[in-house]
Formats: structure tokens, sequence, C-alpha cells
């Protein structure tokens, strides 16, 4: 009796432990992989990366007229500092070699946004936050025209495909018509951060 009850028992644990590895591997194939810092990784199921935002997505739309822009993809209002979701823009003491001549992209893309901008203000949706406290979001001026869109549809950005999907048709565009950066010899940003 006593060796029938151990042997029930051991059964269950058995069962119980396959039950719990089963679920938990089929929780980790569809989700694999730690997060980053902007709460990203890769689904393996589909074969790119997708992102669980830090903080819940805020879709209320804030507007601001006082800001200073810091690169292309980086804006301030005051101490709220802003991160355009989706894109890369090159750092500022990047440089990309046009008709053999060295220029500053970074300064390029900054420029293009300063101009895009000008005293336009600037309507914001936060969709989280990174690991430098910055607000991860997308920005619109003149009754929703993103610049993250404006930015890598003139070449002046890149469609961030580590973290989004989102603007990779008006990378397509860009480099197709050679424009903004398209028509020099640059290096991606993040491969610029990695190397430097």
């Amino acid at each position: 009796m006593l060796r029938q009850k151990i042997t029930k028992n051991i059964a269950n644990i058995i069962l119980g432990s396959l039950l719990f590895i089963f679920l938990v591997q089929s929780y980790s194939y569809s989700h694999s992989g730690r997060t980053n810092t902007e709460g990203c990784h890769k689904d393996n199921k589909k074969n790119n990366y997708h992102c669980h935002s830090t903080k819940k997505n805020n879709n209320t739309k804030k507007n601001f007229s006082n800001f200073k822009i810091i690169d292309g993809d980086t804006i301030h209002f005051g101490k709220i500092k802003y991160r355009f979701s989706g894109i890369d823009a090159p750092e500022k003491k990047q440089t990309c070699l046009f008709e053999d001549k060295i220029l500053f992209c970074g300064i390029l893309a900054t420029k293009a946004l300063k101009e895009k901008i000008s005293n336009s203000k600037i309507t914001c949706i936060d969709e989280g936050v990174d690991r430098y406290n910055r607000i991860i979001g997308e920005c619109f001026i003149n009754n929703n025209e993103s610049l993250s869109s404006f930015m890598v549809k003139n070449g002046y950005a890149f469609a961030y495909r580590k973290y989004s999907i989102k603007f990779i048709k008006e990378e397509e565009f860009a480099k197709k018509n050679s424009l903004g950066l398209w028509k020099m010899k640059f290096e991606y940003p993040w491969d610029y951060r990695k190397n430097n």
C-alpha cells in the first residue's frame, strides 16, 4: 500500500515536471532570449524583432512648442527627452564620404530635421522609455506629418530594423532615389557606435 502511494506520487511529480518543462519550452520558443534595454527581443517563430515597451503605450498626443533638436533622431522639450522610435540617424561626429570630401553626416541629419521643423509645433505619441530615460515615441508636425518618416524617406536616417519594420518602405524609397546619405559612402549608425 505504501509502495503504491510512493509510486503514484513519483509518477505525479514526473508528469507535473514534464508538463512544466513543456509549457516553459513552448513559451520560450515564441519569446526566446532576454529582452534588451528597450524591451525588445527576437521572435524565433516570425524571425524578427519586436518590443515590449517598459511603459504602457500612451496614445495621448502631447503638444510641444519649445524644443531643442539634439540630432537627427532626438529632441528635448525642456527636461523631457524624446528619441524617435523605429529610426536611427547618424551620430554628430560620424563622417561620410561624398565625392572625395569628408562630411559630418550626423550634422547634416540634424540640420535636415531643424529645417523640416522650423518653427512648427510638435506633437508626440509616447511608446516607452529607453535605458537612458528618454521617451521613445513618434513625433509629428503639420497635422500628423511624421518626422521619423520624413527623415528616413529623405535619406537622413535609417529604418532601425532591429527594433521596428515601420519605416522600411521609406528607406527603400530613399535608397532607390539616392537621397540624403544614400548618395554617399557611409557607415550605419549602429555600426559606427559599435566600432567607436
